[in-house]
């Protein structure tokens, strides 16, 4: 990441941010060319548009970068995304060093190629770090968010549980952590049954991934990721069509690795703890089926009305083992429900939690990063929708309603009683290119919720 960033540079062309409201401020005090050529251009400061204006001698004299002042966090992405190769020069005279370190996120992030099987750019546009950038922050976020969508953007080909057990191996060596899989097929039938269920048809062998990391008297954060990393709906075959992103149905995974590797590089003051469930739900001789039961690792039957309602089930483990960390706050993130796009849209989480005080505490920080999550009630009176005749739950719920609220109800039986929780329903991938924000793998919900801890539980001493 080093090279879309630059200590210096003698040659560097001024990069000046505007909004619609700014843009005539500006320009007031700016050559009177500058204004011309922006009312000859017809440029009004859109978000994300840049123009170049030239300077006396035919040259570059700078550009004008276009933001929403409402997601400054964008304020260069824009631009990173779409001029030459060059190096260029934040003008940051109205700019907090806050700001200017969303601007240096922005523009790391609008620099994000997924360059894995194609031949990357050997020359690209280069920032100046800005004077008031906290240069180790913004390399820990932009490095930790490519990571993610590193991991979701890559094929199921390359990205089966042991490649993501790999992952996490390089992440134990780079910060120090603990790491713990667990591979052995016996061993996860006895100690995560519904994990070896669901993978057992898998030439793939699943793997449980427990990574440890941080003093062991801080507060105990449990980060759970579902790690489907292909998704075929097992003998529920999903249809061509749904099945052809089911990449990214591990994105649960890639989010929370992504998040603790964030929290590790800023020394959060935490006990960190984060367990991925990666399993491959594949057709075969060993795939459960409709109307198997299966009994969860914390003992509840469970009822397997559809096999593509698998996730759940991944989670359903993971949730128990996380109880043995004590932990302060349990949140997992999941691709769990097409119910969630259908409330919510593919561009905001869905959030699911008992606990108030944590949504409203996500608020905030979800609008300074422009990470927007909407909570969903954890409406306990839908739980008859999960009743099974012969278990003590069944994995998908009846009706066509509300199922992102039954998905995050039958999480809810998994969860060690007292523990304070939240669910991520989220589709991990942007349907769409924004500035910053490029069509593929998403770390969604991985932002808000950083800076959340951070605000609870503060930055490093």
């Amino acid at each position: 990441m080093d090279s879309v960033f630059v200590a210096s540079s003698e040659t560097a062309v001024p990069l000046i941010p505007v909004s619609r409201e700014s843009l005539a401020d500006r320009l007031e005090s700016a050559p009177a060319s500058w204004g011309k050529w922006v009312e000859a251009s017809g440029f009004e400061a859109e978000p994300g548009a840049t123009l170049r204006v030239p300077n006396a001698e035919g040259g570059l004299g700078g550009v004008l970068a276009g933001f929403d002042a409402e997601t400054p966090i964008w304020m260069l992405a824009g631009a990173a995304e779409s001029l030459g190769a060059g190096d260029y020069r934040l003008e940051t005279e109205f700019l907090d060093p806050e700001i200017q370190n969303l601007a240096a996120i922005g523009w790391g992030l609008g620099r994000y190629r997924f360059d894995r099987y194609r031949e990357a750019s050997a020359r690209v546009p280069r920032l100046v770090w800005p004077e008031g950038a906290d240069q180790a922050r913004v390399l820990a976020f932009v490095e930790s968010i490519g990571m993610s969508r590193d991991l979701i953007n890559t094929p199921a080909s390359d990205m089966m549980p042991a490649n993501l057990a790999l992952k996490a191996r390089e992440l134990a060596e780079e910060f120090g952590c603990s790491l713990h899989v667990v591979s052995d097929s016996d061993k996860l039938e006895q100690d995560f049954p519904c994990i070896h269920a669901v993978g057992a048809a898998s030439q793939h062998g699943s793997r449980v991934i427990e990574l440890t990391w941080g003093p062991p008297d801080a507060p105990s954060l449990v980060l759970v990721g579902k790690g489907v990393c292909f998704d075929s709906g097992g003998l529920n075959l999903k249809p061509g069509n749904s099945m052809r992103q089911m990449k990214k149905d591990m994105g649960g995974a890639a989010i929370v690795l992504g998040l603790g590797r964030l929290i590790m590089a800023q020394n959060l003051p935490l006990r960190l703890t984060v367990l991925v469930g990666a399993v491959e739900n594949a057709i075969g001789a060993g795939a459960f089926r409709p109307g198997d039961v299966v009994t969860a690792r914390n003992g509840k039957r469970i009822e397997i009305d559809n096999t593509d309602a698998e996730g759940r089930l991944v989670l359903a483990d993971l949730l128990d083992r996380a109880g043995a960390f004590h932990p302060d706050l349990l949140v997992d993130f999941a691709t769990l429900t097409g119910a969630a796009r259908v409330a919510v849209g593919t561009e905001i989480s869905a959030c699911l939690t008992q606990d108030d005080g944590w949504a409203r505490a996500l608020v905030e920080p979800a609008r300074e990063w422009d990470d927007p999550i909407c909570q969903l009630p954890l409406h306990a009176p839908y739980r008859y929708m999960l009743d099974s005749d012969v278990a003590d739950i069944a994995n998908s719920s009846s009706g066509g309603f509300a199922g992102a609220i039954t998905a995050g109800l039958f999480l809810k039986e998994f969860v060690p009683e007292g523990t304070t929780w939240m669910h991520f329903d989220i589709m991990a991938f942007n349907e769409r290119a924004r500035p910053g924000r490029p069509k593929g793998g998403e770390a969604m919900g991985l932002r808000a919720l950083f800076a959340a801890l951070e605000s609870r539980y503060g930055q490093a001493g």
